[in-house]
């Protein structure tokens, strides 16, 4: 579910200096302080049935669920998810998947309906992994950094496998804590990750090391993922966006240049803003 929700990169992901778009994120999310112990315990206990109340809840959440249109067809949702669903009985599953079309479909637009379909999904089958990691992913996209923790964090536990990394990576950076982000990038999970994987976290182990200020560290790190101009996959895409990048924060900007240049070239779709930044250099 995770490749239909749609992509993991945010727009600053691996800029130099304030991670563009993220600041005003920080300053609302970093400051709650961090309850951890008692934060775990109230995400076990909402999903333990012998709980007292837990009727009720589960009642008003269903009471408070999005609507859903009546064309939805749960057979757009991949195969592999509809097969994990079949846990549930046929009509909660078929709610669920629902709620997880309306999320994919609203995500783009409106990131924040999107949550409350993923949420909504998550109530009703918090023990499927590929609705929390659905539900991470949309909180990511929302600016919902803790959330988006979490959720990844019970999906991993859930399903096995490194998980999201770079999304959780980006989140800890989103909630003002780059030495999270860098810690992740050194877990053995890390290795786990298919050359694609370690390409996006790499990127944003990269942002990390801009947000402390360390730029030589961040392109360091770029480095050893050997950038190629000769390269054309999405993926080395935004791995010479972010290089590009890490070169222009050190005042290299003849070779940044350069490396913005071959982005533009093979940026056929403009999900990156390169043709810009080459103008800018101009």
């Amino acid at each position: 579910m995770a490749d239909n929700v749609g992509s993991h990169s945010r727009d600053d992901r691996g800029r130099s200096g304030s991670g563009r778009g993220r600041d005003s994120q920080r300053g609302q999310r970093g400051q709650g302080g961090h309850r951890g112990r008692d934060d775990r315990r109230e995400r076990r206990d909402s999903f333990n049935p012998q709980r007292q109340g837990f009727r009720e809840d589960r009642m008003n959440q269903k009471l408070s669920e999005p609507d859903l249109p009546d064309d939805i067809d749960v057979r757009d949702l991949d195969r592999s998810v509809l097969q994990d669903l079949r846990v549930l009985s046929k009509d909660n599953a078929d709610r669920v998947a629902k709620h997880m079309i309306m999320a994919t479909t609203l995500l783009a637009d409106d990131p924040h309906a999107a949550l409350r379909h993923a949420r909504a999904a998550k109530n009703r089958a918090g023990r499927v992994g590929v609705v929390r990691e659905t539900n991470g992913i949309v909180a990511y996209h929302a600016g919902e950094w803790k959330e988006a923790l979490a959720e990844l964090r019970a999906a991993r536990r859930i399903s096995g496998g490194p998980g999201l990394l770079a999304v959780m990576a980006d989140a800890e950076r989103g909630l003002g804590r780059p030495e999270k982000a860098l810690e992740i990038g050194r877990g053995p999970e890390a290795s786990e990750l298919d050359p694609a994987g370690k390409i996006e976290l790499g990127i944003v182990l990269a942002g990390a090391r801009h947000d402390l200020g360390q730029h030589e560290a961040a392109l360091a790190t770029l480095q050893r993922l050997n950038p190629s101009l000769d390269s054309r996959d999405p993926e080395s895409a935004r791995l010479a966006y972010a290089y590009a990048d890490a070169l222009l924060a050190l005042g290299r900007d003849a070779e940044a240049k350069k490396w913005f240049e071959h982005v533009a070239e093979i940026d056929q779709d403009e999900m990156t803003d390169a043709a810009a930044r080459v103008e800018e250099l101009s």
